[in-house]
């Protein structure tokens, strides 16, 4: 099987702060951007103890280019860099077989999920498909059911993986810290939530024959809340988009990877609306 692998942060084991995750942070960011690579290293250890012989990473958080190379197999690829056409579902193809989340985190609005948001705060308040609050990893797992690319595996706080078991239960997952409100956590040591993922990795590739891709029936409607009105301003611009409130718009297509691009448009888009005021 070849893996891809997509990475994020805010849900590594120990992190409860946007200090630990940001890189303009100088003294938290360099030794919690190690214990995210920790991580998806546990994870690829565990999937190659399975049987899986390639993998492709996608670096998914904030500029994405947080991974530490010297934490990873030599022979794994790496995506990484801002502006990505896909963002955290870049480079997803149906060259796959299946894929991992590691380190992702609740949706925006969700209690108890530590640093939960939905791809921006700063643009975005909810994401909507076909009436389901999304968060981050419905978006990216309907991205690869697109290619029919099952979800194998994914790692975070517990409200986060309830979420995900909602909508695909067959997913295996690491629970390696309970959010207490939205700053604050119970969490395992970074150690022990590498070996549960390790662990958990193994297994998710020995169940891949009962997982499926999670799709979203089409027609497909997506509805954004943005945060502020004036980003609905910028974004009602586009072709294809309709405004339906004072913050929010509307997008509908039979085809989902058009739905996903202009979902990343759209928050792009509202952020440079943000950026101008």
């Amino acid at each position: 099987m070849k893996l891809y692998l997509s990475c994020d942060m805010e849900g590594t084991a120990a992190v409860c702060s946007w200090m630990q995750c940001d890189p303009s942070n100088t003294r938290e960011y360099p030794v919690y951007r190690r214990y995210m690579s920790q991580e998806v290293r546990a994870a690829i250890d565990g999937a190659r103890s399975a049987g899986v012989a390639e993998v492709t990473i996608n670096d998914s958080h904030w500029d994405m280019r947080n991974l530490l190379w010297d934490e990873l197999p030599a022979d794994v690829r790496l995506i990484s860099g801002s502006r990505k056409p896909f963002s955290m579902a870049e480079g997803v193809g149906p060259e796959f077989g299946g894929a991992f989340f590691t380190g992702y985190h609740g949706k925006v609005g969700e209690a108890n999920s530590t640093l939960a948001h939905t791809y921006t705060a700063d643009s975005l308040y909810n994401v909507r498909i076909n009436g389901v609050a999304c968060s981050e990893a419905l978006l990216n797992a309907a991205m690869c059911g697109y290619y029919g690319i099952p979800l194998l595996f994914v790692s975070g706080d517990r409200v986060f993986v309830e979420h995900v078991h909602e909508y695909m239960p067959w997913v295996t997952a690491a629970i390696v810290k309970e959010g207490i409100g939205h700053y604050s956590t119970n969490s395992l040591t970074p150690k022990a939530a590498q070996a549960l993922i390790r662990d958990k990795a193994a297994e998710a590739v020995r169940n891949a024959a009962n997982c499926k891709p999670f799709t979203f029936d089409g027609p497909i409607t997506m509805e954004l809340d943005t945060t502020r009105v004036e980003q609905a301003d910028f974004i009602e611009l586009m072709p294809g988009f309709e405004r339906t409130g004072g913050r929010t718009v509307r997008f509908s297509h039979d085809d989902y990877q058009m739905i996903f691009r202009a979902f990343v448009a759209a928050f792009r888009l509202g952020g440079a609306a943000s950026a101008i005021a």
